[in-house]
């Protein structure tokens, strides 16, 4: 690995909604293996384990989108070189966040849901999102999927089979609030919202939106979407689909081409010159 200081050498890996940092456990002794720093910061009080969260549900209906940016922010900022950061899914949204501040040499939003403006909603997500916004209970509280809808909305290219174990190692409910307010109702609410971004932003990092063909929650057509917007920032912008994958790309077979095809990019046009131009700007 070159020890150019550009060459960034550490992978930052940011999990999504209704998992923890647990569903990088197959890409991070994977990129280790290649001589990078690995480090998944997490949400605030989601240190702890898949099965203790899950008999909190307070901690995690009460948590806020920017305090969980400045969260992560922080972590990264300790890094002695600027990383290469990966979120998936709702952990697209928070790199995107994360890349607006200037974080990062280069970053990559795989299956992700998208920051505000972004107006595509296909019916396949919708259905996806039904179980968690059609029940009024769950919007201030901790929302979670039964293991049948988790199987529609995240692993639907797995045999039920497969799914449940998926399910039952990783699934946690989220914030029921954060699908309603910076999801459902994020375009139709006066003002900025807390997933806003400012899409023509020349000073930030090199960004990958990473798709799979087969997502029903976050399909091809919204990161398509959400990448457009970037069209008018001097910053590179690029889009890649993956064929027949699902949400759950991160973890069903096959996601090594995922990781590969994510951490050749970052490496290919890692950059600090963002960096650099804002501190003297």
């Amino acid at each position: 690995m070159s020890q150019n200081p550009v060459t960034p050498d550490t992978i930052v890996l940011i999990h999504g909604l209704w998992m923890t940092r647990r569903s990088w456990e197959l890409w991070v002794p994977y990129y280790e293996a290649q001589g990078y720093k690995v480090i998944t910061p997490t949400y605030p009080g989601f240190e702890i384990e898949v099965e203790a969260l899950r008999e909190s549900p307070d901690l995690i209906a009460h948590l806020t989108v920017p305090e969980t940016v400045d969260y992560i922010a922080a972590a990264i900022e300790k890094l002695d070189r600027p990383p290469i950061i990966m979120g998936h899914s709702f952990g697209g949204t928070l790199t995107q966040l994360l890349a607006a501040r200037g974080l990062g040499a280069a970053a990559v939003a795989i299956n992700s849901a998208p920051t505000e403006g972004v107006y595509v909603t296909p019916p396949s997500q919708i259905k996806s999102f039904i179980p968690i916004i059609a029940n009024p209970a769950k919007h201030h509280g901790a929302a979670g999927y039964t293991a049948d809808e988790f199987h529609y909305t995240f692993t639907n290219t797995l045999t039920k089979e497969e799914s449940d174990k998926v399910y039952n190692r990783y699934h946690i409910p989220a914030p029921g609030n954060w699908v309603w307010a910076y999801g459902v109702l994020a375009n139709y609410t006066p003002g900025k919202q807390e997933t806003w971004v400012d899409y023509s932003l020349d000073e930030r990092a090199p960004l990958l939106f990473i798709a799979g063909g087969a997502d029903h929650i976050m399909p091809p057509a919204v990161n398509k979407a959400n990448a457009k917007h970037y069209k008018k920032s001097a910053a590179l912008t690029e889009y890649h689909e993956f064929a027949g994958r699902s949400h759950w790309t991160c973890g069903e077979p096959g996601w090594e081409a995922v990781a590969d095809y994510a951490l050749e990019w970052a490496l290919k046009h890692a950059s600090t010159a963002h960096i650099a131009a804002r501190e003297t700007a």
